[in-house]
């Protein structure tokens, strides 16, 4: 397999580290007056329902150019074993590559815009991304939630036609790191929790500018938590 070809699947794996289409928060329906639980509450409680998480449905855009991140979109649905499928976008070598990719048994399987499946270990995409951290309950979602930093609740919004509680933050360096590999420090958030669950429905990342690249914004949302996903080899 060609370099590039590695470099393509390993790709392939980072997409699975976050979820292409955002919601859009509505207008903020509480006034600046209002009273919320207190932030470290509700990042708490965020952080032990996500550790309970089975499944999810995840979609990410990424806004803007980030060094060591080629992803600009994907969706799919992965589960806290570390099973995951879906498509996505990436940039590589000045050019936009689309693809399918599966994640099981401890294995990779990508697919380009030609071609079938090709089966590669999974340890090879792992060195860029484990996507078996994003449901796991000592790192992922439920680790950068525990581990935020300066946390504020700023507004209730309806995120899918829910309440969710919007809340601003600085992300922790390490527990970011499997969410977004190879993120630089002082990447802060605003991160929408669902009021009824506290779960993770919407992320908004900023990342600092670095070197020559700008600064940008990864978005990130979860849906259809603990819903039946099947996930087998192709």
């Amino acid at each position: 397999m060609s370099k590039t070809s590695r470099a393509l699947a390993a790709l392939a794996a980072l997409s699975l580290a976050l979820t292409g289409c955002t919601a859009k928060a509505d207008t903020p329906t509480p006034s600046a007056s209002a009273s919320f639980p207190p932030a470290e509450q509700l990042l708490g409680e965020g952080a032990l329902a996500m550790a309970g998480t089975q499944t999810a449905h995840f979609a990410i855009s990424v806004d803007g150019k980030i060094a060591n991140l080629p992803l600009k979109k994907a969706e799919g649905d992965l589960t806290r074993e570390g099973s995951a499928k879906g498509t996505a976008t990436i940039e590589q070598l000045g050019l936009t590559i689309e693809g399918e990719f599966i994640v099981v048994n401890k294995k990779l399987y990508f697919k380009g815009a030609t071609g079938g499946f090709q089966e590669i270990p999974l340890a090879l995409a792992a060195t860029v991304y484990d996507p078996s951290a994003i449901l796991d309950p000592t790192k992922g979602v439920a680790k950068l939630l525990s581990a935020a930093k300066n946390p504020k609740v700023l507004a209730v919004e309806k995120v899918e036609g829910a309440d969710a509680y919007k809340i601003s933050l600085e992300t922790d360096p390490t527990a970011l790191a499997a969410i977004i590999p190879g993120a630089p420090a002082g990447v802060t958030a605003n991160l929408w929790l669902d009021a009824a669950t506290k779960k993770l429905v919407k992320g908004e990342f900023t990342i600092p500018a670095s070197g020559s690249d700008p600064a940008g914004k990864v978005l990130a949302t979860f849906t259809k938590y603990d819903a039946p996903v099947t996930i087998s080899a192709p």
